[in-house]
């Protein structure tokens, strides 16, 4: 089942200038695609687009179109196919959580510094799982365990300057799929770790992908990185998509020059992170 359709994506910035150029893709339930540039490619863009998060100003065209059923039942079946370009707060907002959720590339600046880690983890549940009292602090503990963190309750009342870059990311990740969205979107999530912390959240993305059959938009601009998680790529260049296919044909035989260089690029980091990155594709095949 077809769960993302874009079709002739246009971002255009508030100086006129083309941010994102007749971008389109779809994304099946259940699948991986990786959108993959140099800063400034449209990628991030195209994710905010998708949202319906694009800044003040930003002038979208084209058609976004979700096609995910609600968890909610008490909700109109209607809502269950949304076209986000011209949507309305409210029905965007009836989208977010449900149907979709996103892991930004920084936790610290995602996350509320004055709140409590397990206050933000309980706000999803509360508002889209209707969790109340023992059994919301529950949910809270249960989904910080699935992410895999020691001590749970120390975490949940701790503030997210008391505790690590990649334990804050991890609880990123908890808040975004705590009410089991269709689709994931990780914007440049390990960009901000070290490389061994970089290769554990990965492990944990890709389990918690596959357990949950969520589909995942993973967008890096490091090919390496994005190889090892996506079954399919989307190469952006400049606002618009000069490539795409398979991940192993994208890296072992591109065709644009652009997306050479980021092959070369990714090989050159993929030697010096010597293993850390253990099951990123093998650059020797043919």
């Amino acid at each position: 089942m077809t769960l993302l359709t874009v079709a002739g994506l246009h971002v255009r910035g508030p100086e006129g200038r083309d941010l994102v150029s007749d971008v389109s893709f779809t994304l099946d339930a259940g699948e991986r695609l990786g959108l993959i540039g140099e800063s400034g490619s449209g990628k991030s863009m195209t994710a905010l687009a998708i949202m319906g998060l694009t800044p003040p100003g930003m002038t979208v065209s084209g058609s976004v179109v979700f096609d995910a059923p609600s968890l909610d039942r008490s909700l109109d079946r209607s809502l269950d196919r949304t076209e986000v370009v011209g949507a309305g707060e409210r029905r965007l907002t009836s989208l977010r959580g449900r149907a979709t959720s996103t892991v930004f590339q920084e936790p610290l600046t995602a996350l509320d510094p004055l709140m409590r880690v397990g206050r933000q983890v309980a706000e999803p549940l509360r508002r889209r799982r209707g969790l109340r009292g023992r059994a919301l602090r529950a949910a809270v503990t249960a989904a910080l365990e699935e992410v895999r963190l020691a001590d749970p309750e120390r975490i949940a009342r701790a503030y997210p300057h008391e505790i690590s870059g990649g334990q804050r990311q991890r609880v990123a990740i908890a808040m975004a799929i705590a009410c089991d969205p269709a689709l994931l979107i990780a914007d440049e999530p390990t960009t901000a770790l070290d490389v061994t912390v970089q290769a554990d959240v990965l492990a944990l993305l890709d389990g918690l992908v596959e357990e949950r059959g969520m589909a995942l938009l993973f967008i890096s601009h490091d090919l390496a990185v994005v190889s090892r998680i996506a079954e399919r790529v989307i190469v952006l260049k400049d606002g618009a998509a000069v490539e795409s296919g398979s991940a192993g044909d994208v890296v072992n035989a591109p065709r644009h020059p652009y997306t050479r260089d980021l092959v070369g690029s990714a090989r050159r980091l993929d030697g010096a992170l010597d293993g850390a990155l253990d099951g990123a594709i093998d650059w020797r095949t043919p």
